[in-house]
């Protein structure tokens, strides 16, 4: 469906049933249609709307879509409008909390970051990732490290995932361009949760020149990106720090990273000194990546690269007596609602509980799970789950969430999404 870019002169009202309020004073950004009492006026998709409580008492502003079970995303709670200055405004602060996080030239000197990240930043549905790095024209053969005095860039990858930042695309850019001065920028507005906002698909080059493949670092580790055909906005950010906390783990190990997408967390170890590192992925194009990024890195000789399913894979390396002393487990996201969340938890006890047998007792376990859904309660209790039907008792090390460019808003809890968990299988 095709929408206009257009704003509405005479803001609609939204009125809250009685206490429907309560969620949303607390922080909470989402306004959801069962929620709503009666509409005042006839707002049109996407369009700004006030949100009152029972008592006619303004809860926040708005976008619209009644084509959406989350009939109006919160954008404040004082502006009204979501123009121009709306959006220099909320980058301006996204910018600064950074800043605050990694230092007053973190974007300035090779370092990439998550800029915006939706509802959190205070822009609803639109999540931003800047990759600070040197443009590659195109994926060598054999990929050498970046010469002395090579030019770097900063490029913008954009995912626009509501109807309310869709139709105001020319002004996020035009802010975008204003407050952090990329050399381009990318959409990668092709994840599922669009067709929910009633959008299709849509990705290509917004604004400027984006190169094939452009070389970032992390963790004092290069890595070749993808932001026009990579997962999500082309690197998961959100690992960087449990990256490098995993990597503490590794000097003199033998390692096992299952899902391990373009490498990240396999190079790290490698780099960290880790004695071999298996590294199982069932996407080849991620793992064509992982090869230029251990060849670049100088690790290629002890990291050995499987295509595989995961499930099957483990449970071939049980039959072949394979044992590790570090198992990383990064899957995707099991659980995507509500209704999938028995099946993600068994999903996840098959996981660990299979990755625990394959450790030597002492080992290392470093677990992930990605789902807001599947908690930290649920997530602890499925590996206590897993221990008990291996026999193993778990010593925790480290607790782990995203890194903080993917800030965590208490009321907001779809914003504490990433957990994970460093644990001694004893």
């Amino acid at each position: 469906m095709k929408h206009e870019n257009r704003y509405c002169t005479c803001m609609a009202v939204l009125v809250l049933k009685p206490k429907e309020d309560i969620r949303i004073r607390r922080g909470h950004p989402w306004v959801y249609d069962n929620e709503i009492a009666r509409t005042l006026s006839d707002p049109a998709p996407g369009d700004e709307v006030e949100v009152q409580d029972a008592r006619g008492l303004t809860v926040g502003y708005a976008f619209y879509n009644p084509s959406s079970r989350i009939r109006a995303r919160i954008y404040s709670k004082q502006a009204k409008h979501a123009d121009l200055s709306f959006f220099l405004r909320a980058f301006e602060k996204a910018r600064a909390w950074r800043l605050l996080c990694f230092g007053e030239d973190a974007l300035t000197h090779g370092m990439s970051l998550r800029i915006v990240f939706g509802e959190a930043d205070g822009v609803p549905g639109l999540v931003v990732d800047a990759f600070a790095g040197i443009p590659l024209e195109a994926s060598a053969s054999t990929p050498a490290l970046p010469q002395a005095n090579q030019p770097e860039g900063l490029w913008l990858s954009a995912q626009f995932l509501s109807l309310g930042v869709e139709l105001r695309k020319e002004h996020i850019v035009a802010a975008l361009r204003e407050v952090f001065k990329p050399d381009g920028i990318v959409e990668r507005s092709d994840a599922p949760v669009r067709a929910l906002e009633g959008l299709q698909p849509s990705a290509g080059v917004l604004w400027g020149t984006v190169p094939p493949r452009i070389l970032i670092t992390e963790n004092n580790a290069f890595y070749e990106v993808d932001l026009l055909g990579g997962q999500k906005t082309g690197w998961f950010l959100d690992q960087r720090a449990n990256r490098a906390a995993a990597a503490r783990y590794a000097p003199g190990a033998r390692v096992l990273d299952m899902f391990c997408n373009q490498g990240g967390f396999s190079i790290s170890a490698a780099k960290a000194g880790a004695a071999a590192v298996l590294a199982v992925d069932s996407s080849r194009e991620a793992l064509e990546l992982l090869h230029h990024n251990a060849v670049r890195n100088g690790v290629s000789d002890r990291i050995e690269i499987i295509s595989a399913n995961a499930f099957d894979y483990l449970r071939e390396l049980e039959k072949m007596g394979r044992r590790f002393d570090l198992v990383i487990l990064d899957p995707p996201a099991f659980a995507k609602n509500r209704a999938a969340l028995e099946g993600a938890r068994r999903g996840y006890k098959e996981l660990n509980l299979r990755g625990m047998r394959l450790l030597e007792r002492g080992g290392i376990l470093a677990t992930f799970s990605c789902s807001h859904w599947f908690d930290d309660a649920m997530f602890d209790s499925m590996l206590l789950d897993a221990a008990h039907d291996c026999n193993r008792t778990l010593r925790l090390l480290e607790q782990r969430n995203q890194d903080v460019d993917h800030p965590i808003v208490y009321g907001y809890e779809e914003s504490r999404y990433l957990k994970g968990r460093i644990l001694q299988v004893l």
